[in-house]
C-alpha cells in the first residue's frame, strides 16, 4: 500500500507539472516567448521523468510478513537443459530457457532505515532475475550461461540503482539484492519463492523437488 501512495504522489506531481508546462508553452506574448518555452519543456520533460519514476517505484511491492512472491517449476528438455515457468504472485506465467544443474532467483529489496523503520514501514521487493548454473567448474566458465531478467525499468529511470551505487545520499534508503541459495533444476520438480525481511529463499514443494534437494545436499 505505501508504494501504491507513493507512486501515486509521484504521478500527481508529474501531472502538475505537465499543466503547468502546457499553460506556459500556449501562452503568445513574442516577448517572452522563447524563455517561456524554454522552460516550459524544461518543466515538460522533468514531468515526463517524474512520472517515469512513479512507474518504476509502482512495480515494487511491500513485504507485510514472510510472504509467497511466486513459484519455479521445471521440465527437463535434454541433459541440463530445462524449460523453467515461474509463476509470479499475480498469477502471471513466464517461461525461461535455463541451462546448467542449479537454479536461482534474485529480487530487489529495499529497506527502511532510521526513523521511517520506527514508524512501522515494511520493506519492498522486485523480482530481478533468474539464472542457471553448473555443477562442474570448467563447465560453468567455458559453456553458455543462462540468465534471464524477471522485470526492468524503462527507459533508464531506475531509482533503486541510484540509491544501490550512491547510498549516501539518502540513508533513510538500504537498496539491497536478494538471492535464493542456489538449488538443483529436475524434471517435474516445484518451488516455492518466499520473502521474508532478511531476504528471499526456496523451498520444495513436490516429491521430485524434495528428491532434487536431498540429493545436492
Amino acid at each position: 500500500m505505501i508504494f501504491t501512495l507513493l507512486s501515486l504522489l509521484i504521478a500527481l506531481i508529474a501531472v502538475y507539472l505537465a499543466y503547468k508546462a502546457i499553460k506556459m508553452l500556449w501562452l503568445n506574448s513574442w516577448f517572452n516567448g522563447f524563455i517561456r518555452g524554454i522552460f516550459g519543456l524544461s518543466v515538460l520533460v522533468l514531468g515526463g521523468f517524474i512520472a517515469l519514476t512513479a512507474f518504476d517505484t509502482y512495480s515494487y511491492k511491500q513485504v507485510l510478513q514472510e510472504q509467497v512472491v511466486g513459484s519455479v517449476s521445471f521440465n527437463y528438455i535434454e541433459k541440463q537443459h530445462f524449460d523453467a515457468l515461474l509463476v509470479d504472485k499475480e498469477g502471471k506465467e513466464t517461461h525461461f530457457d535455463l541451462r546448467g544443474d542449479q537454479w536461482q532467483v534474485d529480487a530487489r529489496i529495499i529497506k527502511w532505515r532510521g526513523y521511517l523503520a520506527s514508524f512501522g514501514l515494511k520493506p519492498a521487493y522486485r523480482l530481478e532475475r533468474i539464472s542457471g548454473r553448473y555443477y562442474d567448474i570448467d563447465q560453468e566458465t567455458k559453456d553458455s550461461r543462462t540468465a534471464h531478467a524477471i522485470n526492468e525499468s524503462y527507459y533508464g529511470v531506475d531509482f533503486w540503482r541510484f540509491f544501490n551505487s550512491n547510498p549516501h545520499w539518502l540513508p533513510i534508503i538500504d537498496a539491497a539484492y536478494g538471492s535464493a541459495t542456489y538449488l538443483p533444476m529436475q524434471d517435474k520438480a516445484l518451488f516455492q519463492l518466499l520473502l521474508t525481511n532478511s531476504g528471499l529463499i526456496a523451498r520444495p514443494l513436490n516429491e521430485a523437488a524434495r528428491e532434487a534437494v536431498e540429493v545436492f545436499n
